[in-house]
């Protein structure tokens, strides 16, 4: 959440529930008009143009600006905002702030759409999985697991223009499987935007609230990773990406329980020859 640093006693009440609504929605209000904003608020238009000088800027423009620079982070920054707290088991990630991300996530889960995308995943012929940088882990994660239930899965490795010798094996029977947190990267574009040829159905996670994904992408999952200006925790997304791999191995769970057994029984057998 983003916060005016506002002494709330210095404005009128109709100035106190602009400051709130910009609190609450910046991200909505990153993209909106001042008509956008009074309608939202329900307070006049005039009334939200006089509020920016109040608030120490010149107008809506300036006001955007200066939140699109505090919001522009650096790695650096996230951990330096990290504050040990004394006499508690985990002094960093603390069990409270880790449910607080849980339950974000659980509260901006559509559960339609979380079906949705089991049955999609399921009925293709082949997943392709998009994951760089922070989310490359649960990537792999999603693709070991998957590969368990006999589901042909691959893990897109190219980037730049060598992502076009993955694109050329896509057809429409197939799945993208992507992950999209912070801003959409030009691989990710590049395979949403092939989708309105090919056909083929898509799934992208995203930490976003408010994005274009959604008019892009089949199926939009959220998964929260905490606050822009801080450490971005996978906890909500690991959770997520495992109930996906739980949804799929409910399809057809007798002949998944017949290929782990066989995992199992290829364990003992070999157990002396390839140790775990």
């Amino acid at each position: 959440m983003f916060r005016l640093s506002l002494d709330q006693m210095n404005l009128t009440e109709s100035q106190t529930i602009i400051a709130n609504y910009l609190s609450k929605h910046w991200q909505e209000v990153l993209v909106s008009t001042e008509k956008d904003i009074a309608e939202a608020t329900g307070i006049s238009i005039a009334t939200v143009s006089r509020f920016w000088s109040v608030a120490g800027y010149k107008n809506l423009k300036d006001f955007k600006n200066h939140m699109k620079h505090e919001l522009e982070v650096s790695p650096a920054r996230k951990i330096q905002s990290v504050q040990p707290k004394k006499n508690q088991l985990t002094p960093y990630i603390t069990i409270e702030k880790s449910l607080s991300l849980l339950q974000d996530t659980i509260d901006n889960t559509d559960h339609a759409s979380f079906q949705q995308a089991i049955e999609l995943l399921h009925r293709s012929n082949r997943i392709y999985v998009l994951a760089n940088g922070p989310s490359k882990g649960l990537g792999e994660l999603f693709v070991y697991r998957v590969k368990r239930l006999g589901k042909p899965i691959h893990f897109i490795n190219n980037q730049g223009n060598e992502l076009f010798e993955d694109m050329i094996h896509m057809n429409q029977d197939d799945a993208l499987f992507a992950f999209a947190f912070g801003r959409l990267l030009p691989e990710t574009k590049v395979l949403l935007d092939y989708q309105r040829d090919i056909h083929y159905q898509s799934i992208v996670v995203t930490d976003q609230y408010i994005s274009n994904i959604s008019t892009m992408a089949t199926i939009r999952l959220f998964a929260s990773r905490g606050k822009t200006n801080e450490f971005h925790s996978m906890m909500a997304p690991t959770l997520l990406i495992e109930n996906i791999i739980l949804g799929l191995t409910m399809k057809d769970k007798e002949s998944h329980i017949q290929r782990l057994q066989q995992l199992s029984y290829l364990r003992k057998k070999y157990h002396d020859q390839l140790p775990r």
